[in-house]
């Protein structure tokens, strides 16, 4: 059973700065609030063939081209990724152009990716690895509730706006709202992989760059 109430928060608070102190030991003023690629992972929630086959084609293209980004900066910057997909024999699997980059794919029925992903309350990661930045579909339903577990849960929860969709504006817009209101930080794809980068004097910051140009106008 974990901890819960005020010691639950101090134990929460150890684990953090303890992973900030290895990780931010080179630039003690970094702000907590920036991502890290040894703090981070990367969770892409249920882009299967049906669901995504519901957007506009606009849409489409859209989630995907921010989706495979992150996916790709994440390989770069050894950010491990993971995939859940909702009910895969009826909505079908995750889409092809973002299967390559997946560590593991995992099925779930409840609307919520957190459960299926057996990830233990932040507190108790042994990989100081508290930071979750999700992509996927669709806003309002299972990023929306997976949003709130993973902060119920204690990690630092990332959105990223341009890889997340819904089929309706309203929707998609008022559970962005919800998300931030609750402690989501809101990024954009590229944010997120600049973050994780750091420094251009970062190895993997010239491959990033190319990546970057590649991008559609």
């Amino acid at each position: 059973m974990g901890v819960t109430g005020r010691a639950g928060d101090i134990i929460l608070l150890a684990v953090r700065n303890e992973a900030y102190e290895v990780n931010f030991a080179m630039n003690a003023l970094r702000s907590h609030e920036l991502l890290h690629r040894r703090s981070s992972r990367l969770l892409i929630v249920d882009v299967q063939e049906k669901l995504v086959a519901a957007l506009e084609e606009r849409e489409q293209d859209r989630l995907l081209e921010a989706c495979r980004l992150l996916c790709e900066g994440a390989r770069l910057m050894g950010v491990p990724v993971t995939a859940t997909e909702q009910y895969p024999q009826g909505l079908g699997s995750t889409v092809d152009g973002l299967t390559e980059f997946v560590g593991e794919r995992l099925a779930k029925k409840r609307f919520s990716a957190f459960e299926c992903t057996e990830w233990p309350p932040a507190a108790e990661v042994t990989d100081d690895r508290f930071q979750i930045v999700v992509a996927g579909m669709e806003t309002h339903i299972c990023v929306l509730q997976t949003v709130l577990d993973l902060l119920a849960a204690g990690y630092h929860t990332y959105v990223v706006i341009d890889s997340v969709a819904s089929r309706g504006g309203i929707d998609h817009g008022v559970a962005l709202e919800r998300m931030a209101n609750s402690g989501a930080a809101i990024a954009t794809a590229e944010s997120v992989l600049f973050e994780w980068c750091e420094t251009a004097e970062a190895s993997e910051f010239k491959q990033l760059s190319e990546l970057i140009k590649t991008r559609p106008e």
